[in-house]
């Protein structure tokens, strides 16, 4: 068994609450158009690059509208929201301290950077992390691998040697796909989501954490 090197933590939905925020929003403007948004087209959205979310949001809903448009929409309610109201998850500092020296860290985020860096300085925990992977910086969003192939590559371990913290499907298939060891902490919002192929599914951070001390500890 190859030894861990390295942790990687997807962001929104797994160390911040941002679903709800991204949830409220989407049905927002879907109201706005005359539309009602299904939790399925949600979830479909979850993990991917923003233009490829709102691409699916506007199929979906069959709006006469650019995905660029849409998407510029979207992040001007987002970024309020997300000044104003965002938290981090229960247990993200228990698991952010209780790994500090022992892995690297890094963050692999379907978000672009300008959110990160807004998280990053609501919580003030950007000292915790090695590297960041935004949507910026990648071509295919998850549930493609290469964020995670990306982020192996910048904290120089390999996937192999990687633990990954998702929260959603899309992005714990990109973990999979990547060989990273997979695991799923599922949402309020994402717990009816198929996690059937990640190696563990943890109960919160907590959890998690506990599960990782014991994969670090057994090698």
């Amino acid at each position: 068994m190859e030894r861990f090197k390295a942790v990687v933590f997807d962001m929104d939905g797994l160390m911040i609450d941002t679903e709800r925020l991204y949830f409220e929003v989407e049905r927002v403007i879907a109201r706005d158009f005359g539309k009602e948004v299904k939790d399925e087209t949600l979830w479909k959205m979850m993990g991917r690059k923003p233009i490829e979310a709102i691409t699916v949001f506007a199929e979906d809903l069959g709006l006469d509208i650019s995905p660029e448009e849409l998407l510029g929409i979207r992040d001007n309610l987002f970024v309020k929201k997300l000044v104003n109201e965002v938290e981090a998850m229960p247990g993200l500092s228990d698991i952010l301290n209780s790994l500090k020296g022992k892995l690297k860290m890094g963050i692999a985020t379907g978000s672009p950077s300008k959110f990160l860096k807004i998280v990053l300085d609501k919580l003030n925990i950007g000292g915790y992390f090695d590297i960041f992977v935004t949507s910026d910086e990648v071509q295919k969003g998850k549930p493609d691998p290469e964020v995670y192939n990306i982020a192996a590559m910048r904290l120089q371990v390999l996937p192999s040697e990687c633990i990954v913290l998702e929260d959603s499907s899309n992005g714990a298939l990109a973990a999979v796909k990547a060989g990273c060891y997979t695991i799923a902490v599922p949402s309020v919002y994402t717990d009816k989501q198929d996690f059937s192929f990640v190696n563990y599914i943890a109960r919160d951070l907590r959890d998690a954490a506990q599960k990782i001390g014991e994969l670090i500890n057994r090698e």
